[in-house]
């Protein structure tokens, strides 16, 4: 395919992600299914991209910018699930898929049947999530579901690169799994901080937003090429990197926080896009691929068909084993659920004690109910890395000969990702719809930390007021200085908005007139102030970090729309 070609592609997936949202149908699923159609155009050449391009160019940005908006705190706090999820079921899905696929695909070994198990392990929480987010799944179910996407590629690219190696021959640093798991996480998590700490530093000498969001952009593919380099996990690597840049993004510009949401925000609309565009496109050539190679192509389909089955059972299994507690307490052990919530609101008790004292308070622990199982278990769409890992099957093995089963492990694959896109991305919305899932607990928490961050900022900027008032300007007359000290309090207190308005309607006020400057001034010291008391008390655990990260995003956009309006006398 030509570079034309891959712009036509590239331009209509973004016109049929806007038409699919204007509908509103799912994206992913209409663009995958455009793709499929259009590749029977006469004269359409096959979309081939090279593994190391899908895997360097399109998943480091998709990964770094997940991680660049969700919290570690969140990551931390639901760190069992995640780890169980992202680790412990890709391992199981793959062993289970392998020893499955060996039996009824005679084209395929224990060990080539085992790399199809790794490629077709890892979940992509794209549109699970994006779903999700739509429909107002709890806070917690997001951050499982987030947080698993964040781990679970690189355990399924370790395995994938394990079971490759011992069906081609070659060699990896370690040949012991653990040990190279253990290797890989370890160096990988330790490139991404030392990058994110060097680019961090650079930024902060750089203060200029246009060219920090540039830097920013160069973050994950560095930190992912250089991770591949000491063979590591690259995935790890920009996950870390994600996370350390986004902890600091607090200290830089406001100019560069918006202007990097605004940047992430579309690079991976387009990215998505693309991903699902190639997944329809590449579908008939892996069809042509199979009768190339002297295949049934309805022998592979059916045993492509009996793989998803397997792939859909494995993790409701999964999850409610693993979970399963809360649902069966729910049907017949509600002593033991009763128990639960006391221990919850125990431990919520004993929190209220240590905040007030200072100390760090105790991470609540994680319960699912089986309406929450139930949506969890029901999100493993595969995406980009089941497609970049089909592809980068090697064509031959050490010795020369072609790589075995290799047009059935891509086939099975791309039905297993067009499958689970399908049965589970048009289902998702109508089982989370009927399921009216809610959590008046969590609601109320959130209420309480949103609350909390107002109550810290207005502390902080009362502050500011005692020391503007203890040592006004000095050519700043009596009545002006008390309309200036009036229109930020009203800044402060009720949002950008109305305070401009409010500014408008004075005429030759604290905020449009003469002392403009003034208002200015002191009005993002109030915010500067605000900021600050804020993320102290995240860092300290004593506010939630999304309430905190809601909050501060308020007030970039805030300190955004003062400088755009007073910006020439500032």
């Amino acid at each position: 395919m030509n570079g034309v070609q891959l712009l036509l592609v590239i331009v209509g997936a973004i016109a049929v992600t806007g038409l699919a949202q204007r509908r509103g149908l799912q994206p992913a699923l209409v663009i995958t299914l455009v793709g499929f159609a259009a590749s029977f155009i006469p004269g359409f050449t096959r979309l081939e991209l090279d593994t190391d391009i899908v895997l360097g160019i399109v998943l480091p940005p998709l990964l770094y910018s997940a991680a660049l908006n969700f919290s570690f705190f969140s990551f931390a706090r639901n760190f069992r699930p995640i780890f169980g999820l992202g680790v412990g079921l890709v391992v199981v899905t793959a062993l289970v898929v392998g020893v499955f696929a060996a039996w009824i695909v005679p084209a395929l070994t224990i060990g080539t049947a085992l790399v199809l198990g790794a490629i077709v392990a890892p979940p992509d929480a794209v549109t699970a999530v994006a779903i999700g987010r739509k429909l107002g799944l709890p806070k917690r179910v997001m951050s499982i579901l987030t947080g698993e996407s964040l781990v679970n590629d690189a355990a399924a690219l370790t395995l994938f690169s394990i079971t490759v190696a011992a069906v081609a021959g070659t060699h990896t640093l370690f040949q012991n799994p653990l040990l190279l798991f253990a290797y890989s996480s370890v160096v990988g998590i330790l490139v991404g901080v030392v990058l994110a700490g060097v680019a961090t530093v650079i930024r902060r000498l750089l203060k200029d937003s246009s060219l920090e969001t540039v830097l920013g952009l160069i973050v994950p593919f560095a930190a992912y090429l250089l991770a591949e380099q000491f063979e590591a996990s690259g995935v790890l690597a920009v996950v870390a990197a994600g996370f350390a840049v986004g902890g600091s993004s607090t200290r830089a510009g406001y100019a560069t926080r918006l202007q990097e949401r605004q940047v992430w925000a579309s690079l991976d609309v387009l990215l998505e896009a693309f991903v699902f565009a190639y997944m329809g496109l590449q579908l008939r050539f892996v069809i042509q691929d199979l009768s190339d190679a002297g295949q049934s192509v309805w022998a592979v389909f059916g045993a492509g068909a009996l793989v998803l089955l397997v792939v859909l059972f494995i993790r409701p299994v999964w999850v409610f084993l693993s979970f399963g507690r809360n649902w069966l307490s729910d049907r017949v052990m509600r002593r033991k659920i009763a128990t639960d919530v006391r221990m919850r609101e125990r431990i919520e008790r004993e929190n209220a004690v240590r905040v007030a004292r200072g100390r760090k308070p105790r991470q609540l622990p994680v319960f699912l109910n089986w309406k929450e199982s139930l949506v969890v278990s029901w999100t493993g769409m595969r995406g980009v890395v089941t497609l970049a890992a089909a592809a980068g099957v090697p064509l031959v093995l050490a010795s020369g000969e072609p790589f075995p089963g290799r047009p059935e492990i891509q086939a099975i694959a791309f039905i297993v990702a067009v499958g689970t896109l399908l049965v589970q991305g048009l289902t998702l919305p109508l089982l989370i719809r009927s399921l009216s899932l809610s959590d008046p607990k969590q609601d109320e928490y959130d209420k309480e930390q949103t609350r909390l961050a107002h109550e810290i900022a207005e502390k902080a900027s009362t502050g500011v007021f005692e020391k503007f008032l203890a040592a006004p300007p000095k050519d700043l007359p009596p009545e002006v200085l008390e309309r200036v000290t009036a229109a930020v309090k009203r800044q402060a207190d009720q949002a950008a908005r109305e305070a401009e308005r409010d500014a408008e309607q004075q005429g030759d006020s604290a905020a449009t007139g003469r002392w403009g400057g003034a208002f200015g001034e002191l009005y993002r010291q109030v915010i500067q102030a605000q900021r600050l008391a804020v993320v102290e008390e995240r860092d300290r655990n004593r506010l939630d970090d999304d309430a905190a990260r809601e909050f501060l995003e308020q007030l970039d956009y805030q300190e955004a729309a003062i400088v755009s309006r007073l910006g020439n006398r500032l």
